[in-house]
């Protein structure tokens, strides 16, 4: 590995390397406790295939979109339009399909340029003004929530796109995005091996390519990686296109699967996915984590949101849970941080 990927660790104890090296080991843990305690507390029905499969199949969307939010933090920067860009992808193709008689393969092509272009705009500012992504962003959320609506209403006099299965292309694309393996209620979604595929293609990249290490020195040291020929703006652009293109897949499978779209899906979830992140073991300051991380973080909302309705507590639970499990990743990921830096300097 290049030292341009990893810190120096100095004389680091072995545990501060570990949870350098393998972020995701702590969110690991967690997701075992978790679903043993959630067990407990609803008597097995957790350890049933049919509970798992509702876990599994709540976590999946969050869990796509997370890995490439997590690149895009090892980077340094945020992403906060990934959610309603799901929405506009969902639209876009509802749209093309039902509107405009469009064969579904056309327009989820035509969708994805235009989501990539919506990724490629939100990095090239951010790049050329320098102005925080958080701010870039959230401008590209609230002007996409507001096209949304108002195009869907403008094309279809409605804010709800239906009948998506009506056009030419269905079946094809159905089979690939949204078929069913085994019999309801224990029936799994395709779309498990796409988050899988999508996970490990992440990892490899970001491990053992030259690209994943521009990840981490972008991260790590903007100005030192620039100053040794890293393509820092690049890099960056690049991984915006990247959470783009996860919010597309996440947004067009859905409106396959329930051959409808609401043009306000998706919105709020953006902060799910950062959650994932940063349980996951990636540092909101940029510079470590991974890509199997943001995955078990979002297995961990999966269960935590199947779990606290099955152990009998009011699902309103369910957001305190999530901002004290964000609030705790944090302070971990800042207590790592500090004494990862503390043995460097040492």
């Amino acid at each position: 590995m290049s030292l341009l990927q990893l810190p120096a660790f100095g004389k680091a104890r072995p545990w501060v390397r570990t949870a350098v090296l393998r972020p995701e080991l702590g969110s690991l843990v967690a997701a075992v406790l978790l679903l043993t305690f959630f067990s407990i507390a609803s008597s097995g029905a957790m350890l049933e295939i049919p509970t798992l499969a509702r876990v599994l199949d709540t976590a999946w969307p969050y869990g796509i979109i997370a890995v490439a939010v997590g690149l895009l933090m090892i980077s340094g920067e945020f992403d906060l339009s990934t959610g309603v860009m799901v929405g506009t992808a969902g639209a876009l193709l509802g749209v093309m399909a039902t509107e405009w008689g469009m064969n579904l393969w056309l327009a989820l092509l035509l969708s994805l340029l235009i989501c990539l272009g919506l990724g490629l705009w939100n990095g090239l500012l951010v790049v050329w003004t320098g102005l925080p992504s958080f701010v870039i962003t959230l401008g590209t959320f609230f002007g996409l929530r507001g096209a949304n609506v108002a195009l869907s209403k403008y094309f279809t006099g409605d804010a709800l796109i239906e009948n998506i299965d009506e056009a030419a292309g269905f079946d094809s694309l159905h089979a690939i995005v949204a078929t069913v393996f085994g019999t309801a209620p224990s029936d799994f979604r395709v779309s498990l091996l796409w988050w899988g595929g999508f996970t490990l293609i992440a990892t490899w990249i970001l491990w053992r390519t030259k690209i994943g290490n521009w990840i981490f020195a972008t991260g790590g040291d903007r100005e030192a990686a620039r100053a040794v020929g890293v393509p820092v703006n690049g890099t960056k652009v690049g991984l915006f296109m990247l959470t783009a293109g996860a919010a597309w897949f996440v947004g067009v499978s859905n409106a396959v699967r329930y051959t409808s779209v609401q043009a306000g899906q998706g919105v709020g979830a953006e902060f799910f996915y950062i959650i994932a992140a940063v349980v996951g073991g990636c540092a909101m300051s940029g510079g470590r984590g991974s890509a199997i991380g943001p995955a078990i973080g979002a297995l961990i909302w999966g269960i935590a949101f199947v779990g606290i309705p099955h152990a009998g507590w009011n699902s309103d639970w369910r957001w305190a849970f999530y901002g004290v499990l964000l609030l705790l990743a944090t302070l971990i990921n800042h207590i790592v941080g500090e004494r990862v830096r503390t043995a460097r300097s040492g």
